[in-house]
């Protein structure tokens, strides 16, 4: 799937739904490892962005994004809209990031 056939929005321009298939999903549920907490922790004494969960979060982000495509690519979708994001502490240095849309098959409008 064209990745700028995924949108937040509920609509694509230049484009018609043609067929909704239904609500897909991605969940990624991820720790971090004792060194990331580490590293993590010391970059919090100086301040500012801390990269290594700045990284982290990214990751999670895209590979929740990532296994939403391929459940929408599953049941024959070519976009994917209304795209959101969530995410759960499931414990301490657990979280769960769901990413969610409706999987949808579109054609160029006319």
């Amino acid at each position: 799937m064209d990745h700028h056939l995924t949108t937040t929005a509920f609509t694509l321009d230049g484009y018609q739904i043609t067929k909704t298939l239904g609500v897909v999903r991605g969940i990624i549920v991820r720790s971090r490892s004792i060194f990331g907490t580490i590293g993590g922790s010391l970059q919090t004494l100086v301040g500012g962005n801390i990269t290594l969960f700045t990284e982290l979060c990214e990751k999670t982000r895209n590979d929740a994004f990532e296994q939403m495509v391929t459940h929408a690519e599953a049941l024959g979708a070519n976009a994917v809209v209304g795209v959101r994001y969530d995410a759960t502490e499931v414990m301490g240095g657990v979280t769960e990031v769901l990413c969610y849309g409706t999987a949808v098959i579109v054609e160029p409008q006319r």
